[in-house]
């Protein structure tokens, strides 16, 4: 388009006659070619893009398809067999629980969420020592105090 423009005022410079010996037709043709480097300038760096566009779209396009050989594209979420539209609680990261265990052994204190809890036991990271969860005294003894009210 600005090609287009640059060679309508060629045109017009041509059809008025301009002479390149006056001061004012020597500014004009100057000013011209200025203008014709500049739509040169522009289409080449218009073609650049246009080849940067399409490689970055490939690119997205090869990266998909890595993404779907790697983590899988089945719809599915990793935690049980239903859908990612779901509304069990396992596929909300919002309600995921964490807690903080403090290690006797070395004192270090180890994050846990409900997957690791529902294990029963983990390792201390820092010492190996393994801790143990049973959390069936904790619900009879909640329970007694429920009867005892």
């Amino acid at each position: 388009m600005l090609s287009e423009k640059a060679a309508y005022l060629k045109g017009l410079m041509d059809g008025l006659q301009i002479d390149d010996s006056t001061k004012e037709g020597k500014i004009l043709l100057a000013l011209y070619d200025v203008i014709n480097e500049i739509c040169e300038t522009v289409d080449t760096i218009d073609a650049d893009v246009d080849d940067i566009v399409e490689f970055c779209d490939t690119v997205d396009q090869d990266l998909s398809e890595v993404e779907d050989a790697v983590f899988g594209d089945d719809g599915e979420c990793d935690c049980c067999d239903c859908d990612e539209d779901c509304d069990c609680d396992c596929c909300d990261d919002d309600d995921e629980c964490e807690y903080e265990v403090v290690c006797p052994t070395c004192g270090d204190t180890i994050e846990l969420n409900d997957l690791m809890l529902e294990d029963g036991s983990v390792e201390c990271p820092n010492c190996g020592e393994l801790l143990e969860f049973d959390f069936d005294e904790d619900e009879e003894d909640s329970d007694e105090e429920d009867k005892k009210d």
